[in-house]
């Protein structure tokens, strides 16, 4: 329990852009006995006219890193401060941040309405099941200039919204003049949203220039027409996965995506894992390579995937189980490799049609480049190219404590290298063979079609 019998040394007050007529009495009156008034340059101008003449004044542009310092001063001259955030400072704001610093105790938070909550108001939109994410930062760069580059990883700053709305149907996005709706449309297209066959539209609203006379609206664009425009700013951007209209002409695919081997997307309802064989794109008949359904889901078992799991696809082939592991860690990402340039263009097709937006397929012969990838928690490996036992004992180094190593074999030779070097690593192991047989028809019965027997081998990493 806390008692406001002494004022914080600290007030962050939360404003619009219609300035001090939308501030509350209580904001006013903090800013009229502030000791120093710290913000953004153009929020110090909003309220300028109305600051105690004796208040000094700290414009926050590039200078972020002097905040406490400036607090500090106002502390030590006995006065208090007040710093402007935009908005609510507790959303996505500065509030966290100076709490963190000076501790809860010596911050008293007057928050404004969101930006947000405003831009529903202004769609006529519920918003308490919305997705908050934010890519108000540094620019970016686009999401994926070159469809032959792998996919953005965790350090991209549109990663955190595509995934969000890989899993929400509703997400609320503070923008940045250089990562902007436009490009976020760009970057909802290059992960295979927005295409016909998919069950399900995604439309993206934008509200700018919220609280001034030239406020605009733009309600529920197509992917397509957002992505080749330019909105004013500053702007927020809301994005819904809405039923497909079957009205609705066939989204045409991006100019910027390489052509693929022809497959429509899988539907917004297609489960986590399990799909079959033919659900994937791959080299036929017979020829390419993907591990097979009964195989891939006791893979997937024995790799005992968290939802934020790093994971490891050595040998991807058509991406079979990286990507349905993509799905199981769905808030952690997955990085696979894969040398056969048929297989990998494949891979790529079925990424996108899953929108695997946590998945990143690099060309090329493993071990090389794997040591730019962070350590895994679990490792899948699918093909070694001749390199088995050299990329066993580099999984082994790299693993997190308790990780796990999972590859399948088919060939005799190749599960003694296996065994041979997992012992002498000293790891724990078991291996299981997996016989299964299919259903066919013959005639007006049915008879069982036996599959390649395959090996699975599991590694543990011991936890410390």
């Amino acid at each position: 329990m806390t008692t406001p019998n002494a004022l914080p040394s600290c007030t962050i007050v939360g404003i619009l852009d219609d300035g001090w007529p939308g501030l509350s009495d209580l904001a006013r009156a903090r800013l009229a006995g502030a000791a120093c008034v710290i913000g953004a340059g153009r929020t110090l101008e909003l309220v300028a006219e109305f600051l105690p003449a004796a208040a000094r004044r700290h414009a926050l542009d590039g200078a972020f890193a002097r905040l406490p310092g400036w607090i500090a001063e106002a502390q030590a001259a006995a006065g208090r401060a007040v710093v402007l955030a935009t908005g609510d400072p507790l959303c996505h704001g500065i509030a966290a941040t100076l709490i963190d610093k000076l501790g809860a105790h010596a911050v008293e938070v007057l928050p404004a309405p969101s930006t947000l909550q405003l831009a529903f108001a202004r769609l006529k939109l519920p918003w308490q099941d919305a997705h908050i994410a934010s890519c108000h930062g540094a620019d970016a760069g686009e999401w994926q200039p070159d469809p032959l580059q792998p996919a953005p990883g965790p350090a991209h700053g549109l990663y955190r919204i595509v995934r969000a709305v890989a899993e929400q149907p509703l997400v609320a996005a503070f923008t940045s003049p250089a990562n902007g709706p436009d490009r976020l449309a760009r970057a909802l297209r290059a992960a295979g949203y927005g295409e016909a066959g998919s069950g399900e539209e995604v439309r993206l609203s934008v509200v700018a220039r919220l609280c001034l006379a030239d406020e605009a609206v733009f309600p529920r664009l197509a992917l397509a027409e957002a992505a080749q425009r330019r909105f004013p700013g500053p702007n927020v951007v809301i994005v819904e996965r809405l039923p497909a209209s079957t009205h609705d002409a066939p989204a045409s695919a991006p100019a910027d995506v390489a052509a693929a081997p022809a497959a429509h997307p899988l539907p917004a309802s297609a489960p986590l894992f399990g799909f079959d064989d033919l659900d994937y794109v791959q080299r036929t008949p017979e020829k390419g390579l993907i591990t097979k359904l009964e195989a891939r889901a006791l893979s997937l078992a024995k790799l005992a995937l968290r939802a934020d799991s790093v994971v490891w696809d050595i040998g991807a082939g058509t991406g079979s189980v990286g990507l349905e592991a993509s799905r199981l860690a769905r808030h952690g990402h997955v990085w696979a490799i894969e040398k056969n340039a048929a297989d990998a263009a494949n891979a790529r097709a079925n990424a996108r049609r899953l929108r695997a937006t946590n998945y990143s397929l690099f060309e090329g012969k493993a071990p090389a480049g794997l040591e730019h990838w962070p350590d895994p928690d679990a490792v899948f490996v699918g093909g070694s190219g001749g390199e088995l036992a050299e990329l066993i004992a580099l999984v082994l180094g790299r693993l997190r404590p308790g990780g796990r190593l999972v590859m399948n074999f088919v060939t005799l030779e190749n599960l003694a290298t296996a065994t041979t070097a997992l012992a002498a690593a000293g790891a724990a192991w078991e291996v299981t063979m997996l016989s299964a047989a299919r259903s066919q028809p013959i005639l007006d019965l049915h008879r069982l079609a036996a599959q390649n027997p395959v090996w699975i081998v599991t590694a543990r990493k011991e936890t410390r």
